[in-house]
């Protein structure tokens, strides 16, 4: 008796890492919008073009218009093995000068840029004074005396809270209003005032909320007691105004131990 296989060849594709930096003053964030210029889309054409295939790139999250990343991280897709050194320099030839790839590197095929990173962390700048070599990265605020020492009374208390849908932006379709924060401080030295904090995962429009909260702490439009009674409030209209995005930076993503193969 003859026996005919007809068995189909399964084909693996390799997935990469990217890290990249971007100066997001020119773009309407990271993620991809039919009308607007974004990161994603330059980064998508840019290696769709070198490698001559469609590239779809999946970002580590979203960012807001006009909002910085010191340090960035997405996924993409092939069916071959890639000089990754040769990509990086031709990527950079082509991207604008206000998107930079720093590296290229093989991961496990499962590893995904988004879910798989247990935590960021973000900054947020603000230069008491004026000047315009950063006008572009910094708010700059005249004219306003502000308590540090209260700002940060008021950061640690967010600590001790899960939901935090009293900064999160309207009308958000997410699972849940649950982070855990792990580091949320102000530091002042001389002009520049930088707000740092790290959680597992963010909200949108969440830091700059929280940032605009702190700041009515520190300049006595809001007491401690008050900054407490908006967050378990879980009402955004409770809560101070968001501030500019032009001063917010994402500045790191953490993933597993030993995931990622840089």
């Amino acid at each position: 008796m003859l026996y005919i296989c007809s068995c189909t060849k399964i084909t693996f594709q390799l997935r990469y890492f990217i890290k990249l930096a971007y100066k997001g003053t020119n773009y309407h964030g990271w993620q991809y919008q039919p009308n607007a210029i974004t990161i994603q889309e330059l980064v998508n054409k840019a290696l769709s073009t070198l490698l001559k295939s469609t590239i779809d790139v999946v970002g580590a999250g979203r960012t807001d218009a006009g909002v910085h990343a010191t340090e960035y991280y997405a996924h993409f897709n092939v069916d071959d093995e890639i000089n990754t050194d040769e990509l990086v320099y031709k990527v950079n030839a082509i991207l604008p000068n206000d998107i930079v790839v720093y590296a290229i590197f093989s991961t496990k095929e499962d590893l995904h840029a988004r879910f798989d990173a247990t935590a960021r962390s973000y900054e947020y700048h603000i230069f008491l004074g004026r000047n315009p070599f950063k006008i572009e990265t910094t708010w700059q605020i005249i004219h306003k005396k502000i308590d540090v020492a209260a700002m940060n009374k008021a950061a640690k208390l967010l600590l001790n809270y899960e939901n935090f849908k009293s900064f999160s932006r309207s009308n958000t379709d997410v699972r849940t209003y649950n982070c855990k924060i792990e580091r949320a401080e102000w530091q002042l030295n001389n002009t520049n005032l930088i707000f740092y904090i790290t959680a597992d995962r963010f909200l949108r429009n969440m830091v700059r909320a929280v940032v605009g909260t702190l700041l009515d702490v520190g300049t006595g439009r809001t007491s401690l007691k008050e900054f407490k009674k908006i967050i378990e409030s879980k009402n955004r209209s409770n809560a101070g105004p968001s501030v500019p995005a032009k001063g917010l930076f994402l500045t790191k993503i953490t993933y597993p131990k030993n995931s990622l193969n840089e």
